[in-house]
């Protein structure tokens, strides 16, 4: 099923360029090759196998996309225990697909992409309770400054406990350490910064608290691309030489759903969205700030009354949407 997908309330960046969307989808019961094979009859172009069971869709409606099982192992020196490593991995690491930068008028077309895979038999995380499949979309910041990457970062560290009330994840993917919550330590101290932070108050904060990529959103990829010497400093050189940089927000959170019919990317594009539209604008960030303040004491022994008046809250600006 493919949904109608909402503008940013920023389309561009502060140069004025469209910006751009990289999407990243797991999920199972297909091969690298019978993916890759559905997206050349979905979206043209050309498949072939770049290297083992890595394929490679090249020229399609939407650029190259890359198809490959998800795991350590592809990656590793050939061995007879790297074999079998990727052989019984199959029965609980996911394939992925990854595109190139899309437009946003791309998205819809990937859509339509994912609706032919689910139609090939391909299987989300609802399918098995050890499945926890995710969408990664990698959007790109607005501007290069730290005030411009941390109004989107305050935003959705502010909302996130009532997002994963009101617009749960499946449950399979709440057991599993890939989209672990913020700490509430570290909202407190993205409050605490004040709205035009240097780079160097900016990574340290975060990397405090957040110094490996398993979060709802992921910020060291961004971190690396505009302060590499100032994330180097926090975490040091080995740490940061395993992370792909580049300006974008890893938005981790969303679910891959594929094999249902009423789901869609929008679904998940929705999610990011309703953050960009928070920080957007100041007014809804500081009353969100100043509650969340105000119903945090020294130790949070629940997040469920804070979800609770952030929806209110969101509710009163038009924005709550989901689970009630």
């Amino acid at each position: 099923m493919t949904l109608q997908f909402q503008k940013l309330p920023a389309p561009v960046t502060v140069q004025g360029a469209e910006r751009h969307i990289g999407v990243e989808v797991e999920f199972a019961d297909l091969t690298e090759e019978q993916a890759a094979k559905v997206l050349v009859e979905t979206l043209g172009g050309s498949a072939e196998c770049t290297v083992d069971n890595d394929w490679l869709v090249r020229g399609s409606e939407i650029g190259d996309i890359q198809v490959y099982l998800d795991t350590v192992y592809r990656t590793a020196e050939k061995s007879v225990l790297r074999d079998v490593g990727l052989k019984l991995g199959r029965e609980v690491i996911p394939v992925e697909l990854v595109t190139d930068p899309l437009a946003f008028d791309q998205l819809p077309v990937l859509d339509r992409a994912l609706n032919a895979l689910r139609d090939a038999g391909a299987k989300g995380s609802g399918d098995g309770w050890y499945y926890g499949f995710g969408v990664h979309l990698n959007i790109e910041v607005e501007g290069h400054s730290p005030a411009d990457v941390l109004r989107p970062l305050l935003a959705y560290a502010l909302i996130e406990d009532w997002m994963r009330v009101a617009l749960p994840i499946d449950p399979s993917r709440t057991v599993l350490p890939w989209t672990d919550p913020y700490p509430t330590a570290l909202v407190e101290e993205l409050i605490l910064l004040g709205v035009e932070p240097s780079a160097k108050a900016l990574v340290e904060t975060y990397t405090r608290h957040c110094a490996d990529r398993n979060r709802g959103l992921d910020m060291l990829p961004v971190m690396k691309a505009l302060w590499p010497t100032e994330l180097e400093e926090a975490i040091g050189a080995d740490k940061v030489s395993e992370i792909n940089g580049r300006p974008t927000y890893h938005f981790r959170l969303p679910d891959s759903r594929l094999d249902e019919e009423s789901w869609s990317l929008a679904d998940e594009w929705d999610r990011w969205l309703l953050v960009e539209q928070i920080a957007s604008r100041p007014q809804i960030v500081e009353e969100l700030a100043d509650a969340w303040l105000d119903s945090h004491g020294m130790i949070t022994l629940s997040r469920q009354p804070w979800a609770e008046r952030c929806g209110d809250i969101l509710a009163d600006y038009g924005l709550a949407r989901g689970a009630e």
